[in-house]
């Protein structure tokens, strides 16, 4: 495989990756907004309070979406560049086993962060 169409390949799933998280991210929305309104009363309604809660709560889910989508993106092309590279190394030394494994696991590392921002936006929302 070329470089060239290694590239191509990784730009594909790159913008797949990207498509599936702004996908992901409108449903969330959509399903917000929805269940605000069922759920407000006409009281509130009147008084506006509905579209600022709704409002805040989509930015919310938005923010949590952003935060696990770029970080588990993050987190692909950092174990692609370091596995690459750990391969590599351990064609050469295979007694670096155990300190190649803990860079790649490092690189993984970003994801769980990631995920952990994600879950401290929605316990805020809740």
């Amino acid at each position: 495989m070329t470089k060239s169409t290694s590239f191509k390949l990784g730009a594909a799933l790159a913008f797949v990756a990207l498509a599936m998280g702004v996908g992901a991210t409108a449903l969330l929305l959509a399903a917000t907004g929805a269940a605000a309104q069922a759920t407000q009363g006409a009281a509130a309604a009147a008084t506006g309070a509905v579209a600022s809660a709704g409002e805040a709560t989509g930015w919310g889910l938005v923010a949590a979406a952003a935060s696990t989508a770029l970080a588990a993106l993050g987190a692909g092309f950092a174990v692609a560049r370091v596995g690459t590279a750990a391969i590599g190394a351990l064609a050469e030394k295979p007694e670096l086993f155990g300190r190649l494994l803990i860079f790649v696991g490092l690189a993984e590392g970003i994801a769980i962060y990631g995920l952990i921002v994600s879950i401290l936006i929605l316990n805020r929302l809740a």
